[in-house]
């Protein structure tokens, strides 16, 4: 084997980040793109130190006329390695980009929790992040989404996602496929800038770094990275924050608006953004959190128009109060 420079940047990523133990089963998602292959080539370098059990998933989305033409590829190789290979395919061709990133997460997490895979590991690169930072900032986020991917979040209950290339850039897994001549599949939705990520991709990142910054990719995945770390320290204190407020029962949640007010704005949004997503179906936008957060200050007896679902949030006396037969205090 030839040990790279490559292979010993993950090495000692996966052990100070300590992404991964000795001996686990780790589910690879490999879609035959250059960098599910950088990532698969790296781990199975890798697997005599850590003693790995590796498996293979591929998800067939069914978008192209090729796509089966692909997953029969990706068999092929796994075979060729000697791993074990599970297939996933759309029941129906799925029409956007969301409803693809569900179904795969879905799909990935029912393979590793029937064939009892502890991780499963996905390709994303510093490419990916800045290009979901980029978006999400676009589309209006605060913190949590300009975060964009972390290196690792829980899936299932006894499912770890982890993400192991978040500081190696696309053009460095291209590179690496190509000294170890592994057989890139071309996706060719790649291509198609209808796809909101695919114009940023492949417009207005060499755009930006042309005229802006040509190592444009790593210094927002920087970014990123350290949004993460304060994201992290800010969800823990709110959490401590909505707990020394919460003042409820099994059928109501009310928060202590005196508590709440000695603390700085960017708690006092995220408790109500903790509440919020106990609450609704979907993500609470900032206009949710802001309404509710104004009732911090707001007079006695006020209240909120009703969120998605029919509950109300009420100022009574000292406590903010949720009215909804179907809140409950627990997290």
């Amino acid at each position: 084997m030839v040990w790279t420079a490559l292979h010993a940047k993950i090495h000692r990523t996966i052990r100070s980040r300590q992404l991964f133990e000795d001996n686990q089963r780790l589910l690879v998602a490999v879609s035959g793109g250059q960098d599910s292959l950088c990532l698969i080539k790296l781990l199975l370098d890798l697997q005599p130190k850590w003693g790995w059990n590796l498996g293979i998933a591929h998800c067939d989305h069914r978008w192209r006329e090729d796509s089966e033409a692909n997953a029969d590829h990706v068999e092929k190789l796994a075979k060729s390695w000697g791993v074990s290979f599970y297939l996933a395919t759309a029941k129906v061709a799925l029409n956007s980009e969301a409803a693809a990133r569900d179904w795969r997460y879905k799909s990935l997490s029912a393979i590793a929790q029937s064939h009892n895979y502890q991780y499963i590991v996905t390709g994303h690169t510093a490419s990916d992040r800045a290009e979901t930072l980029l978006y999400n900032l676009m589309r209006g986020t605060g913190a949590d989404g300009l975060q964009a991917l972390t290196w690792k979040r829980t899936l299932k209950a006894d499912v770890l996602l982890i993400r192991p290339l978040l500081e190696i850039t696309r053009t460095q897994t291209e590179k690496f496929c190509h000294q170890f001549n592994l057989p890139m599949w071309e996706d060719s939705t790649n291509q198609d800038i209808k796809y909101a990520r695919n114009r940023i991709r492949q417009e207005l990142i060499p755009y930006l770094q042309a005229n802006f910054n040509p190592k444009l990719e790593s210094a927002l995945a920087q970014t990123a990275e350290l949004l993460q770390a304060e994201v992290e320290y800010l969800e823990q204190a709110a959490h401590q924050l909505r707990e020394a407020a919460s003042g409820g029962n099994d059928h109501q949640i009310r928060l202590n608006r005196h508590i709440l007010q000695k603390e700085p704005l960017a708690l006092q949004r995220r408790v109500m953004r903790q509440i919020l997503q106990k609450m609704l179906f979907d993500a609470p936008s900032f206009d949710h959190i802001e309404k509710l957060t104004a009732l911090i200050t707001a007079p006695n007896r006020s209240q909120t128009d009703p969120f998605p679902g029919g509950a109300i949030a009420q100022v009574q006396d000292n406590w903010i109060c949720f009215i909804s037969p179907h809140l409950t205090s627990e997290d």
